[in-house]
């Protein structure tokens, strides 16, 4: 009798260890990411701040400087961290796709995140204009497969897990972080493991919270649209942020895809040299727009929201531009943070037809409406905006702005960014070893 008591005592031990294993594993995840997402952002304010130095010296140097480091950048990405270069939320979700642990391993790893880290800075270093949020991601995700290893049977979850944290920390928004994985990650409510998901976005959150203080990522805003007539910017900036970020997006996915054409033979024969010549351009549009659009773009956007300036009227278009090419170089970098510059610069054009109705309200409209229409997750575009500002009186019209920019989009770009290039990772990363072809720019 005393024999199948002791084994049913050693079960229930057994099971009740793993749990409290499994829950540690989610915890432990969380804080490093907040941790990590937090020192990253301290790196990238001072790697932008090097660069600003640098124009200080000679705005004329770009030329030279930024061409040259998204050649290193790609360069370094191609031969010691393939699979790092663009945002990196689309490798965490095809890593959730796949089941071969190899597989996984080859688009989120420890290797994989300290590449992520250095060549995202580096890129910030030459002017690029590029985020620190995206890259988060990745490095999150990266950070939970590995503490993972254990358990294979458990790293999608935590893979989802490690994404949604790092957008919690980066943005400082948890909500947010845990609308994203639902949405954008795994379009899908995963029962079994949402209340881990939580966990660890309120663990990356609370780091976050204790290593850099509580803060709003624009500051607070209490504007909001007072009049009727106001309300039509809502349509308006929906449909030119739908437009806008639906053309990035089909850009930036048909480039990944390869160009079949001559041009598109010569790009993927000679990445380094097309690497060139986006950086090149790049520093053409920061020197026409005055230097305003290299880097996230935050300084810019956060300073216009606070003062109620409005932004240069060439600043959405250079800085749509200015992100276009350094999406499709090949370098290390995110979209979320210039997304939101680029809206903000949409919105301050729309604003110029309203004259009576609050500047920075209709800025945020353009910041909601432009991400939207790039990512296609309209939920998570207006929960950042409205969390990021501390702004809840403009829910509605930053819903309705952001479903109205989702669906023009679609009407240019059938699918989000993220899961259309996830797809190339997939399709890749299920080829034999020597058929696979080389990595795409994102």
């Amino acid at each position: 009798m005393l024999w199948p008591l002791s084994t049913r005592h050693k079960r229930l031990f057994k099971l009740t260890s793993a749990r409290w294993q499994r829950q540690a594993i989610f915890l432990l995840g969380g804080i490093a990411v907040g941790a990590i997402a937090v020192a990253l952002a301290q790196l990238a304010d001072l790697a932008q701040h090097a660069f600003a130095l640098l124009l200080a010296k000679s705005r004329y140097a770009v030329l030279a400087v930024t061409p040259l480091g998204f050649v290193l950048s790609a360069y370094l990405t191609i031969r010691l961290f393939p699979n790092a270069q663009g945002s990196g939320i689309p490798q965490a979700i095809a890593a959730r796709h796949l089941t071969d642990q190899r597989a996984r391993e080859s688009l989120v790893s420890m290797r994989i995140a300290v590449g992520k880290v250095i060549l995202t800075l580096f890129g910030l270093l030459c002017g690029a204009s590029v985020g620190r949020e995206g890259p988060t991601v990745q490095v999150g995700a990266s950070i939970m497969f590995a503490l993972g290893r254990v358990s294979p049977r458990r790293q999608p979850g935590l893979i989802l897990a490690g994404a949604a944290a790092g957008v919690a920390a980066a943005f400082n928004t948890p909500l947010a972080g845990i609308v994203f994985g639902i949405e954008e990650m795994s379009r899908a409510f995963e029962t079994r493991t949402s209340s881990l998901i939580i966990a660890a976005v309120i663990a990356a959150g609370l780091t976050s919270l204790a290593l850099a203080g509580n803060y709003a990522y624009f500051g607070s805003s209490a504007m909001s649209l007072a009049r009727g007539l106001d309300w039509l910017a809502v349509p308006l900036c929906g449909v030119a942020g739908g437009l806008a970020g639906g053309v990035f997006s089909r850009i930036v996915i048909a480039m990944a895809r390869g160009l079949k054409n001559p041009l598109g033979r010569a790009i993927k024969g000679h990445p380094l040299w097309f690497a060139f010549a986006c950086g090149l351009a790049v520093a053409l549009c920061g020197l026409v727009s005055g230097d305003t659009i290299y880097g996230t773009g935050y300084n810019q956007v956060k300073t216009a929201l606070e003062h109620g300036a409005p932004l240069p009227q060439d600043f959405g278009v250079l800085k749509l531009l200015a992100t276009t090419f350094a999406a499709i170089s090949g370098i290390p970098g995110g979209i979320f943070a210039p997304s939101l510059a680029v809206g903000a610069g949409i919105g301050s054009n729309i604003a110029s037809f309203f004259h009576d109705a609050p500047l920075g309200a209709i800025m945020l409209l353009g910041m909601v409406s432009y991400f939207a229409g790039v990512v296609q997750a309209p939920i998570t575009a207006f929960v950042i905006v409205t969390e990021m500002t501390d702004n809840h009186g403009m829910v509605v019209p930053l819903m309705a702005a952001a479903l109205i920019a989702h669906v023009t989009s679609r009407m240019i770009c059938k699918e989000g960014i993220y899961h259309a290039l996830a797809k190339g990772f997939v399709e890749r990363a299920a080829r034999p070893p020597d058929t696979k072809a080389p990595p795409a720019s994102n």
